[in-house]
């Protein structure tokens, strides 16, 4: 038989695991697959095509990847760079609490991607584009994303928003190289006669 003591300790000790579980059970569990797709515009050539000097036409924007031509004066230099980063909970925090073992997020990974475009025709730069883009997903106990899956989302990104600028700028685009089509170089005043 329990002493009132005993008796005491024993509904105390019930009432946090109670509260415990009903604090996990509040939980909300994150799921890390990415989120849908936003609707993107569908890929459209640019009004000029070009030849791609620097970059690999796997991984080009769906614009420039649609405009390229390996007879054309025109250049596209193209790079991404990604970089990958972690935030973690403490994992004293997480360990003693029970949210974690409901799902809790424990952190988040992320991925960042740069990319760069110039445009050139002859030595002439006629574009230069910049884009950053961010990816962040929670991670639990139970379900991470992969670096391949968040590279990815990241690289999609990076190259959406150099095609916005690229729409954006396509008339002016058009423009600088029809006016060199119209206005050839004229010769060098270093001819030798």
């Amino acid at each position: 038989m329990l002493s009132d003591k005993g008796r005491a300790i024993s509904a105390y000790a019930l009432a946090l695991v109670l509260a415990a579980g009903a604090a996990g059970c509040a939980v909300r569990q994150l799921v890390s697959t990415p989120p849908p797709a936003q609707a993107a515009a569908p890929a459209r050539p640019l009004p000029f095509r070009g030849r791609l000097a620097q970059g690999d036409p796997d991984q080009l924007p769906p614009d420039v990847a649609l405009s390229l031509s390996a007879t054309s004066p025109v250049t596209f230099m193209y790079r991404e760079e990604l970089t990958h980063d972690e935030r973690h909970d403490s994992m004293l925090a997480t360990a003693l609490a029970p949210s974690t073992y409901a799902g809790a997020p424990l952190g988040e990974y992320g991925v960042t991607a740069f990319a760069s475009l110039s445009i050139t025709d002859g030595e002439k730069i006629i574009g230069d584009y910049t884009a950053k883009a961010r990816v962040w997903r929670s991670y639990s106990l139970y379900a991470a994303p992969t670096h391949r899956e968040l590279e990815e989302a990241a690289r999609v990104a990076v190259r959406h928003k150099i095609d916005a600028q690229l729409e954006a700028d396509a008339g002016r685009l058009a423009q600088a190289i029809a006016a060199r089509s119209a206005h050839p170089a004229a010769p060098s005043d270093h001819s030798i006669q």
